[in-house]
């Protein structure tokens, strides 16, 4: 029945999409409800901001049947540089050094929604329910029943779970009582697809300053992702800036690695805030994505985060669903925090240690900074152990992020 579901998944953006597309197979009853219509340009989370996608999540991709459809737009990332404005220390690593054809990719998040949503749209077994919002959650015996707005009027349906992965502002975690511990960072982020004068060779830069880190990700056709983080004055004065002003700017700020920039695409912002909801489950529910956690954008770690989330969640229901489970049952839902707890932790911890450390204007700390990146730089197990950090390929992985199936 339409209105019955084994699983309920609240947002369709990039994580309860893929979430919605890692189950569409297994036999569970899926659905997706929605806020915005389908396909529609006014998914925000679907913009023309880069994503850097590590290489646990090229393989999860992979896994779920999308990653053939988005390899020609994806541009790998076969060098990471880190550096500090006006700072003699440098971090460099590179894929062949780590044996890997690539350590990430970088993707538009318009290019990675298409192909959510054709992937979707090829699977009958999940229907969608939008533009509806949920607005009531009551508890039976065995199962949630969520009452959702359509059009005029009210809906409901059934789920023995409901997976909570509508944004940072969710409202469906709201509903179930959950609150949050959040840490505005006083900054927005600038991001826009700039073009360099010289090639960026497929290198990835990072640049710390005062002001906040600077990231320039390279993307087809010779383009760069940026996520400039900066005050949130500044960054609303940078974003309506006249372009040619704008790239001088950026020039000034980045240096001339990339020789000068000569064109910007559209201009987006958003606040930062650290956010961890207070908890990831609760009786018949579950909280993904930003939802759950939202880390700063400094090294690219949000989506791949909580992509591993969606790998193993999907792994611990579609095991309980061969041994007959419930995919609502408070046995399977543990079993799901507790792998997750300590990535999540470590992943939060090592964003949110960057900004604290590269972002303060201490005096002493500013050649220990220096001093820090070129230890690393020249400590190999240390680089080591980082890169394999940002490529996703720490502690215990679902099958999907080792390339195994479902």
């Amino acid at each position: 029945m339409a209105d019955e579901f084994d699983v309920l998944i609240v947002g369709a953006g990039p994580v309860g999409a893929s979430l919605g597309c890692a189950l569409g197979d297994t036999g569970l009853r899926v659905g997706i409800l929605e806020a915005t219509p389908w396909g529609g340009a006014i998914q925000p989370s679907y913009d023309d901001r880069p994503l850097a996608l590590s290489q646990g999540t090229r393989r999860i991709l992979d896994g779920l049947g999308l990653w053939s459809g988005v390899a020609a737009e994806a541009t790998p990332i076969q060098h990471i540089h880190v550096s500090e404005r006006g700072r003699f220390g440098v971090t460099r690593i590179a894929a062949k050094e780590q044996g890997v054809d690539a350590l990430g990719y970088v993707l538009s998040a318009r290019s990675l929604g298409a192909a959510l949503r054709e992937r979707l749209e090829a699977l009958p077994s999940v229907p969608r329910i939008c533009p509806a919002r949920a607005i009531h959650i009551s508890r039976e015996e065995n199962a949630l029943t969520v009452t959702y707005s359509l059009g005029d009027g009210q809906d409901s349906c059934r789920t023995k779970l409901l997976v909570a992965a509508d944004g940072g502002q969710s409202s469906v975690r709201e509903l179930l009582g959950i609150g949050v511990r959040k840490r505005p960072y006083g900054q927005m982020a600038l991001a826009a697809n700039v073009s360099p004068s010289r090639s960026h060779g497929h290198v990835a830069y990072e640049r710390f300053s005062p002001d906040g880190p600077l990231a320039l990700l390279p993307m087809v056709d010779n383009h760069c992702g940026m996520v400039w983080t900066m005050e949130e004055s500044q960054a609303k004065a940078y974003a309506a800036m006249p372009e040619d002003e704008f790239l001088q700017r950026l020039g000034q700020q980045f240096g001339s690695r990339l020789g000068a920039f000569w064109q910007v695409g559209k201009r987006v912002v958003y606040p930062l805030a650290l956010l961890r909801a207070e908890r990831q489950i609760c009786e018949r529910a579950a909280i993904l994505g930003n939802a759950a956690h939202t880390l700063h954008p400094v090294a690219g770690q949000g989506f791949n985060l909580g992509l591993r989330d969606v790998a193993a969640l999907a792994e611990v229901l579609v095991d309980g669903l061969a041994h007959g489970g419930d995919p609502g049952s408070v046995e399977l839902l543990e079993t799901y925090a507790a792998w997750r707890y300590k990535d999540q932790s470590q992943t939060s911890f090592f964003t949110d240690s960057l900004i604290r450390v590269f972002c303060n204007d201490l005096p002493l700390l500013s050649p220990l900074r220096g001093l820090a990146l070129l230890g690393m730089d020249l400590a190999g197990p240390l680089k080591d152990r980082l890169a394999h950090q940002a490529m996703g390929l720490t502690g215990k992985l679902p099958r999907l992020a080792r390339g195994l199936a479902l």
